[in-house]
């Protein structure tokens, strides 16, 4: 049976690339000094910061049978969190490949077909990024003053304002140039933004739409809080990182997260660069990183590993 060229890169560049995010992260900051702070870190801090983690995913597998519902779905709520424990697990090794792996694990054990199932998790992915962005905004408002300044400072402001100019010139050509969309690429960006305002207003006509909303957002307040609670785990940065400085490094740690295999190298080398940004010392920004995504990775492995091996078992009455 031959493979793909395609397919191999697919698998080997995700892989490749992270094995070179770590060397890089750890040229930057030695390993005895990494070592060091996780020796010293506070493990309550670390477990706390686990648990946070579990809640949310908990939490995703529980709205997601909201979206079910009105389908006329009612998959077991065990299968609903091994799917979620088990797509993570697969987002570790190929970016987003953990999304098509759930719907196929409820198509496998519950009967939900899989287009359907993988439109729900589309469709909640869209609430979760109109979080993120709520949190984005959110984080520029608190900062304003802070970022304007580091992008005068960085950048020429008469280079800063031709920049914005042009986005907005260039946002507003294309918005013109889409809705007049026939055919072609342009057609296909139409209705790929038409499809993410229905999934978006979908949430709105949903019976339990509250639900659905208090989820969503006990999930990003368990993301930001087990991000808060393991910095405190790291004794050198407690007290020197405003609410600011918080919400920044968040935000760059999540988005290494989604464009890469779970963040392997990328996020400890995000949230020392936007601690950077706040004078914060490298070392134990960079060692904070590690511990977050480690403890976080570590509980992915051993949950998404149990959840693989279990849901066979837990479904073996209806196989047999």
């Amino acid at each position: 049976m031959k493979i793909k060229t395609s397919k191999i890169l697919k698998i080997l560049l995700p892989i490749l690339l992270g094995v070179f995010l770590v060397w890089y992260s750890l040229s930057k900051t030695p390993l005895d000094e990494l070592i060091e702070h996780f020796k010293k870190a506070d493990y309550t801090w670390v477990a706390l910061g686990v648990l946070c983690g579990i809640l949310s995913h908990l939490s995703r597998a529980y709205r997601w049978q909201f979206m079910l519902e009105p389908l006329g779905y009612k998959p077991k709520y065990p299968n609903s969190v091994m799917a979620v424990f088990v797509a993570y697990l697969a987002n570790l090794g190929i970016p987003r490949s953990g999304e098509a792996l759930r719907a196929l694990t409820l198509t496998n054990y519950e009967g939900v077909p899989f287009e359907k199932g993988f439109g729900t998790i589309v469709a909640e992915r869209v609430a979760d990024l109109i979080v993120m962005l709520f949190v984005i905004i959110a984080t520029l408002f608190m900062q304003f003053d802070f970022i304007w300044n580091l992008l005068m400072t960085k950048l020429d402001p008469t280079k800063v304002i031709f920049l914005l100019s042009a986005m907005i010139i260039g946002g507003i050509a294309l918005i013109i140039f889409i809705k007049r969309a026939k055919k072609g690429i342009a057609l296909k960006i139409k209705n790929f933004i038409i499809g993410v305002f229905e999934g978006a207003t979908s949430i709105l006509k949903m019976k339990r739409k509250w639900a659905f909303i208090f989820h969503t957002l006990f999930i990003w307040a368990m993301y930001i809080l087990m991000f808060y609670v393991t910095m405190l785990s790291v004794a050198d940065l407690q007290g020197k990182a405003p609410v600011g400085a918080i919400l920044i490094a968040f935000i760059a740690g999540s988005f290494s997260i989604a464009v890469t295999n779970g963040g392997t190298g990328a996020y400890p080398l995000a949230i020392a660069a936007a601690f950077s940004l706040f004078y914060i010392e490298r070392g134990p920004s960079e060692g904070f990183g590690w511990i977050m995504w480690a403890s976080q990775t570590l509980m992915i492995i051993v949950m998404g590993g149990l959840s693989f091996l279990y849901l066979p078992i837990f479904n073996r009455k209806k196989n047999l």
